[in-house]
């Protein structure tokens, strides 16, 4: 694996919200999705962090993409760009170069159509991979969390993301339920705005929206006390006379304005045990269901799962980083899983 080596291995979370790519079992990069471009010669600016502190600041001559959207590829020339950046920024902290022959396992949402996975492997494959393998995301986060997909045994898993929600019922080293819907933080941040700009004429962007959700996020209206935050103190425009103005906003207000879009995840969470086969049902039962993602760190939401399906849900350890984690596993044992694709 060292500056001569033939082939060098990454695995990729590439992510609505975040990326990370993991070398050797450790995080080389974990960045936001981002990347900055300049808009005479459609070249790279900047990419990750970087790009992300431009969001909304940007001058004419330079335009921030998210490359991706609900879980998948919208813009393929950024997608290219950006993961050959992250490649780049991995190189460097290594301290050394990635070979050209870059063997890849990325991650992709379980609900992707044949065009969106072929729409990975094909950026992966231009930013530099001669050997691409694709991973679901569900698969990837049992395997972060540390479960035995091989074994004959029902365990379920919900992954939160930023654009996707996976919710997949894994047994014998394949998924046999699967549900995925372009329901997730973002739909979440998206309310937050509506919520802040309707209620309060404050006009709010959706990096602010995102830290109202880690400051005051929460899930149900009434939190223990040691889990309930302070309210938080937002400063934005006016949006009508565009004067500066302060709002103090609390858990309880935010819990209420999120609430439809986690009645959707619970819709979908139900869909998905309909379709799992009693047998698998029983051991979901005795095992309990993961969260997993960004989304499982909101505040009250595994307890309202729990009373709503009166199955027990368990936050993973380190949820944001279970799938890219799960993704290393598999670059580790590319031979032996046969649910990876080529």
């Amino acid at each position: 694996m060292g500056l001569f080596s033939l082939t060098q291995e990454i695995s990729m979370d590439l992510g609505t919200a975040n990326s990370i790519i993991i070398h050797n079992d450790k995080i080389v990069v974990n960045e936001p999705s981002v990347v900055a471009i300049k808009n005479k010669d459609d070249s790279l600016l900047a990419v990750g962090t970087q790009a992300h502190q431009m969001e909304g600041k940007e001058p004419p001559g330079i335009s921030t993409i998210r490359p991706l959207r609900d879980g998948v590829i919208a813009d393929f020339r950024a997608a290219e760009l950006m993961i050959r950046g992250l490649v780049k920024m991995a190189s460097s902290r290594r301290r050394r170069w990635f070979s050209p022959s870059l063997r890849m396992v990325v991650c992709v949402p379980s609900g992707s159509t044949e065009v969106e996975i072929r729409a990975v492997r094909d950026s992966s494959e231009h930013a530099g991979g001669r050997d691409v393998w694709m991973i679901y995301e569900p698969m990837a986060a049992a395997l972060g969390i540390g479960l035995d997909v091989e074994a004959p045994e029902g365990n379920m898993i919900v992954d939160i993301g930023g654009g996707s929600t996976e919710i997949a019922v894994i047994s014998l080293g394949g998924i046999v339920t699967n549900k995925s819907i372009r329901v997730a933080g973002n739909d979440l941040n998206n309310d937050i705005q509506e919520h802040m700009s309707t209620v309060h004429n404050l006009k709010v962007g959706l990096t602010m929206a995102e830290r109202i959700k880690i400051e005051v996020g929460s899930a149900i209206p009434l939190l223990d006390e040691e889990e309930a935050p302070e309210p938080f103190l937002v400063t934005g425009p006016n949006k009508m006379t565009a004067l500066p103005m302060e709002v103090s906003v609390t858990y309880e207000e935010v819990s209420r304005c999120i609430d439809k879009t986690i009645s959707r995840m619970e819709a979908a969470i139900l869909a998905a045990l309909e379709q799992t086969p009693p047998e698998l049902y029983a051991d979901i039962v005795r095992n309990g269901i993961y969260l997993t993602g960004g989304g499982a760190l909101l505040r009250g939401l595994a307890k309202r799962f729990t009373d709503k399906m009166g199955i027990k849900f368990i936050v993973a350890d380190d949820p944001l980083l279970c799938v890219a984690k799960g993704t290393g596993v598999a670059l580790k044992n590319i031979n032996r899983f046969s649910f990876l694709m080529r």
